[in-house]
């Protein structure tokens, strides 16, 4: 009978795993001294300059839209009507008072997208300036 004779495969190490683990370790220890970073601020004094603007707030007003369909101007409800009125007595001792147009969060029993648009055409028509108020929306 005939046997054929095998030899023994020698032993060795693979290398690229080794260097993957390796690697792969460093990074994790890298990131994390990143995150242990501890950044102290000093106090600077800030200049001021002849073109700065001040940073105190200007002052606002509040056009409310409820579910209801009634239009607030601040605190004091007013009509459609009666609205630029209103916004014209609040702006008078302060010309530079910001409009602001809220819609009440829900669902209403009326629709209020036109009135919405009647509101935002008569302040555009009137020449005040509007900025929305929301909840910052999804993706």
């Amino acid at each position: 009978m005939l046997r054929f004779r095998r030899t023994d495969p020698d032993m060795r190490i693979e290398l690229m795993p080794l260097i993957d683990v390796v690697f792969l370790i460093l990074t994790f220890f890298v990131y994390a001294m990143v995150l242990m970073v501890r950044v102290d601020m000093l106090p600077v004094p800030l200049e001021s300059y002849a073109s700065g603007e001040s940073t105190e707030p200007l002052p606002a007003i509040a056009v409310t839209l409820r579910l209801d369909g009634a239009i607030f101007v601040g605190q004091t409800e007013t009509g459609l009507d009666e609205m630029l009125t209103a916004i014209d007595q609040a702006r008078t001792s302060e010309p530079d008072t910001v409009v602001y147009i809220i819609l009440e969060d829900g669902n209403g029993a009326i629709d209020r997208g036109p009135l919405l648009t009647a509101a935002w055409d008569r302040l555009h028509n009137a020449g005040i300036a509007i900025k929305l108020v929301g909840q910052a929306g999804g993706p």
